[in-house]
Order: C-alpha cells, then sequence, then structure tokens
C-alpha cells in the first residue's frame, strides 16, 4: 500500500504529461504482482467496489471524532479523503500496513456490514499519506491527472508496444491483468482479444484552428458532417452478444436496452447516440434523461426514444474494416445501414460544400430541422483510415461558435482538491421581470472553470468581501440593481428545463470574461435567452 500511496501523491504534485507517464511506467515495471495490477486497475478507473460506500467512511470518522468539528473540517478542506487523512484519530496497537493486494481481496468479499470495521482497521495502520491512498481508491476518484489512455501508456511503454495494442485487448482482460504484463515482459504470448461485441479503441478528432489550418487543407481532400449533440458511442453486436459502449469504452447497454436490443446486424458502428422524437432529434437534455442509469423503464423508454445515428462502420461481419480509407467505409456503412433497416439506426448525412467559405456560413446558419442540435462539423480526409487515438490531420472538429450571455454572480460554493481554499463554484442569473413590475435575478447556470488563478483570487475576494447569508457551504453575494459583478458566460446550448425556476438549462457553462466594468442592471434579461431557445428550435 505504501508504493501505492507514494504513487499517487507524486502524481498529484507532478505536472506535466512526460514527467506523470514515468512515474506510472517506473511504478509498474518496480511493482510486483498484483499489486501492480490492482493500481493500473484503480488508475483506469476498472476497479470499483460495490459495498465500500463513502457514508461507511463517513460514519467510521464520526465515531471517532466529534461530527461537528468533522463537518467543519470538510467544509473548508473540501475533500473527504483528505480531510479523514488528516483528522483521523488513530488507536495504538494497529496491525502492520496492509499491502494493495489485501485490501483489494478484502473488499471485493466483504459485505456492507464488514466494510467499516476493515476501513477502521486500516486507517489506524496507515500514515496520513497510505489514508488519504487508501480512500482515493475506495470511493474510486483519485484525481491525480492521470487519464485512463495515459495509464495504458504507461503500460504499453514495458513491452514497447503502442498503446493502441493495450486498448484493442483491454476489454478482453481482467485485473490483476496477470496475463497483460506476462505478455508485455515477454514471459507469454499475446492475449487475446477475441471477446465477442469487445469495444475498439475510438479514433478521435483535433479541434481545428481556423487561422491556420484551412490554408493548408484542400476541401476536396474532406468529407464533412455534423457533429451531433448526444454522445459517441459503439453499437456492437457479434455471435449473439449485443453491446452498446461509450467513447471511453464504458458499457451502457443496461440504460439503454432498447438500443441494444435492435442491433440485429453482425458488424460494429460508430456513431452518437441521440434521442430522436417523430424523426428529428432531440436537445441533448433529453438524453440526459437516461445517461448514468443502471436500467430504464418501458415508460422511460417511451419518453425519451433513443437511437443510433452511425457515422462510420468498423466491422461488416467479420471483416475489419479500419485499414480502409473513409470514402470506402462510408459506402460500405451506407449500404450496412439500409441492409439493416432497423427504426434505432440511420445514417448521418455527409453535407457538400464547394469550399472553407461556403462551409462555414452552413457551420454559422445550419438549415432548419435537426441541425440546430448539432455542436458543429465534422472534417474527415476521405483517404483516412481508422486510427485509435487523436492523430493530427486526418479528422477536425469545427464546433459552432459559443452563445455569450451577460449575468450577475449571485451565489459561490468552494471547490474541491487545490481549489478547497477558494470560493470557485459559482451560480449566476439573468434579470426577469416579476409579476408586481420589480427585476429580480433568477439563476441560469452554474460555472467553475473560464479563468486564470489569478482571476480566481480576485473572484475569491469579491466573494468574500460582498457576502450577504451564508447556506452552509454556499455564499450569498450582493447582486443587485445597483451593485453585483457582471460575468460574460459562453455556453454551447440551451434546453428547456423543468428543475430551473428559470426553465432553462445552459449546456456546458463557462466564464468567458469578468465585466469588472459593466453595471449589474445592464446585464441580460431572461427574454434574451428565451429568444435564443426559439432559434435553437428547442
Amino acid at each position: 500500500m505504501r508504493a501505492f500511496a507514494r504513487l499517487l501523491d507524486r502524481l498529484s504534485l507532478t505536472h506535466g504529461r512526460n514527467a506523470k507517464l514515468t512515474l506510472a511506467r517506473d511504478f509498474l515495471r518496480e511493482t510486483p504482482d498484483p499489486d501492480r495490477g490492482w493500481a493500473l486497475a484503480a488508475l483506469t478507473g476498472a476497479l470499483v467496489f460495490q459495498e465500500a460506500k463513502p457514508a461507511a467512511i463517513r460514519k467510521a470518522v464520526e465515531a471517532r471524532m466529534d461530527p461537528v468539528l468533522f463537518a467543519w473540517s470538510y467544509d473548508f478542506v473540501g475533500d473527504l479523503a483528505e480531510t479523514v487523512a488528516l483528522a483521523w484519530p488513530a488507536r495504538p496497537g494497529a496491525n502492520r500496513e496492509p499491502e494493495l493486494s489485501e485490501v483489494v481481496d478484502a473488499l471485493r468479499s466483504a459485505s456492507r456490514r464488514e466494510v467499516q470495521p476493515l476501513i477502521e482497521g486500516w486507517l489506524d495502520a496507515l500514515d496520513a499519506d497510505g489514508r488519504w491512498a487508501l480512500l482515493k481508491l475506495l470511493t474510486g476518484g483519485l484525481r491525480v491527472g492521470l487519464s485512463a489512455r495515459l495509464a495504458k501508456q504507461a503500460a504499453a511503454d514495458l513491452g514497447d508496444v503502442e498503446v493502441a495494442e493495450i486498448e484493442e485487448l483491454w476489454h478482453a482482460l481482467r485485473p490483476p491483468y496477470e496475463d497483460l504484463f506476462a505478455w508485455l515482459e515477454g514471459r507469454s504470448e499475446r492475449p487475446s482479444a477475441e471477446a465477442p461485441a469487445r469495444f475498439r479503441p475510438a479514433m478521435l478528432a483535433q479541434a481545428i484552428d481556423e487561422a491556420s489550418d484551412f490554408a493548408k487543407l484542400d476541401p476536396a481532400d474532406y468529407a464533412a458532417e455534423w457533429k451531433w449533440d448526444g454522445i459517441r458511442v459503439q453499437a456492437v453486436s457479434e455471435r449473439g452478444v449485443r453491446r452498446l459502449w461509450s467513447r471511453t469504452g464504458e458499457d451502457i447497454s443496461a440504460a439503454f436496452p432498447d438500443v441494444a436490443q435492435s442491433l440485429t446486424f453482425e458488424g460494429v458502428i460508430d456513431g452518437e447516440l441521440l434521442v430522436i422524437r417523430d424523426g428529428r432529434v432531440a436537445p441533448f437534455g433529453d438524453l440526459q434523461q437516461r445517461l448514468n442509469r443502471k436500467s430504464a423503464d418501458a415508460k422511460l423508454m417511451a419518453a425519451f426514444p433513443a437511437g443510433v445515428r452511425a457515422y462510420d462502420l468498423l466491422m461488416d461481419g467479420e471483416t475489419d474494416l479500419r485499414a480502409l480509407p473513409f470514402r470506402e467505409r462510408r459506402a460500405r456503412l451506407e449500404a450496412f445501414v439500409a441492409s439493416a433497416a432497423s427504426p434505432r439506426i440511420d445514417l448521418s448525412p455527409l453535407q457538400p460544400f464547394a469550399d472553407w467559405q461556403a462551409l462555414a456560413a452552413l457551420r454559422a446558419d445550419p438549415p432548419p430541422g435537426d441541425a440546430r442540435c448539432a455542436e458543429g462539423l465534422m472534417l474527415k480526409r476521405w483517404d483516412s483510415i481508422y486510427e485509435p487515438g487523436r492523430p493530427r490531420g486526418p479528422w477536425f472538429k469545427w464546433k459552432r461558435d459559443p452563445h455569450l450571455v451577460d449575468a450577475v454572480l449571485m451565489y459561490a460554493q468552494r471547490g474541491h482538491g487545490k481549489r478547497s481554499s477558494f470560493y470557485s463554484d459559482y451560480t449566476f442569473g439573468v434579470w426577469r421581470e416579476e409579476e408586481d413590475g420589480r427585476r429580480a435575478l433568477t439563476p441560469v447556470g452554474k460555472a467553475y472553470f473560464g479563468f486564470t488563478d489569478e482571476e480566481l483570487k480576485e473572484l475569491d475576494k469579491f466573494v468574500r468581501d460582498n457576502t450577504v447569508e451564508r447556506f452552509g457551504p454556499v455564499r450569498s453575494v450582493r447582486a443587485d440593481q445597483d451593485f453585483g459583478l457582471v460575468l460574460e458566460v459562453a455556453f454551447e446550448g440551451l434546453q428547456r428545463s423543468t428543475r430551473h425556476r428559470s426553465g432553462l438549462a445552459m449546456r456546458f457553462p463557462r466564464i468567458s470574461r469578468i465585466r469588472w466594468d459593466k453595471p449589474a442592471r445592464e446585464a441580460d434579461e431572461l427574454a434574451t435567452l428565451e429568444r435564443m431557445l426559439e432559434q435553437l428550435g428547442a
């Protein structure tokens, strides 16, 4: 456990991709099985303990120290694992520090009633760094700045193989990955990837640089299609097994059984999961009603009917098409979708264009209908193979310009991790006219990024200097027509929402600019957002 704790600590304090990669690679090289395999599973999000919940950690610490003192400490620190690791009142006489594999083995077989005593014993035996690592492991939120792909890259470096090879195998492997390490170290053959309906590593697009890229690109080399506002998926049906995978390889079939059951073909489609109602794409908010669920009942499926809009074809029966150019894959995809004749699968249409100016005009003003629910455009070289990762040049994404609105800061809450000492999560509102004719602010969104570290300090000071009420960890700041801080907020889209008093919800809001110069009374009206919503066709 000590080596794993040291790794997490160093990763959390290290900046830079290559430095983090070196730390992870050295750990995997120097740590024996099975501990390194369990660590790799934790770093890639593949390790989940069903019976170990944050509530058990809270009960354990509140049994050892004053609950009010712990609540205050947690409010100030902002991170459960860090707070418990620092405040835990250890009892003498604890056993030796546990190994990582011991912790994993015990938790995988423990009942919910047995989890709390296990946690208490381990916390007594570990130092502060070890306690922090243990609790991060239990909750699954490592947050050390190492992506799952970079962790897999560290493993690939052990055997001098491409990370795409690891990703191709990943869903056929099980932690602690002893067969994977045996292959990487030359002690055995490559593990088989032939699990039916497995995930294939996704090909991703680079954001286009309008100032430089278009001058170097020939429009004749590229196909264009809409970048639909859903979630990227792989719809897989092989040898009687049907799966729906997210872009990162998470099996979401249980939340979309209607879509999974409709995969009556033999092959692999890359596409976008959308709610399609009466032949039209619904706003992303409708799809959100079904995301992150463990199941979906008939009422939910009827209210939010989902389907896949196909972008690409990776497997046609048992034939792997990924090495073919996009032009050929596209032709095969059109025939494949027509042959499947599934009401849950349709084709993402290509958008013809003569030059970049014509495509820019289309992006800026999509025609009425489905395209209003698109985030922008995708550009794909006709000769591009389907290459895992994010290669530079074959595919570009050209998102539509964000919408902008001037809103007034209303509430602030402390952040987490390195931001736990700052008020960094901001709720903002716009003006609306009440029934008695008064103007009042109504919240329309919340954002916690888009500003620099220096701006964060200024925002934090404004919140502290102008707090008028406290609600637990939340502060209400002064915001009226004569005084308030205006924030220019950028967002990708709008949708109706019954959960918000304003009746609206923003998609991907972020702070674009702090308008220290603008009076609060000149911030935007709710009617402005309503007009935006009408223009978007929602």
